[in-house]
């Protein structure tokens, strides 16, 4: 089993920053991917950024050039998500998600983040 941990949200004005971080622990063996997604009411929760055990890194074209998904270099199932130039339309819950192999999602509990206009 994979206990995974969001910290990091909270209520920030348009265009300031917040930088979340997932921690995986317990049984990461065969982690292959570490998911950032967001969820609105109403709406599917949709993937904002992943980072794969070999450094690959994919973000949704909505935050690109604004979001950062980083691993902590000390903990390899540690990943941050820095968020910059936040806009009102990036207000939602975040979960992270640890994919192991074969098909194992591992998701969080979540953590708002409120953009304020």
């Amino acid at each position: 089993q994979v206990l995974v941990v969001e910290l990091g949200g909270g209520l920030v004005q348009t265009g300031g920053s917040l930088r979340l971080s997932c921690e995986a622990s317990g049984n990461f063996f065969s982690i292959a991917i570490m998911e950032w997604h967001r969820q609105v009411p109403g709406k599917q929760r949709e993937l904002v950024a992943s980072i794969t055990s070999g450094g690959k890194i994919k973000y949704a074209d909505s935050v690109k050039g604004r979001f950062t998904i980083s691993r902590d270099s000390a903990k390899e199932h540690t990943v941050y998500l820095q968020m910059n130039s936040l806009k009102p339309e990036d207000t939602g819950v975040y979960y992270c998600n640890a994919f192991r192999l074969p098909n194992d999602n591992n998701w969080g509990q979540g953590t708002q983040v409120t953009v304020s206009s």
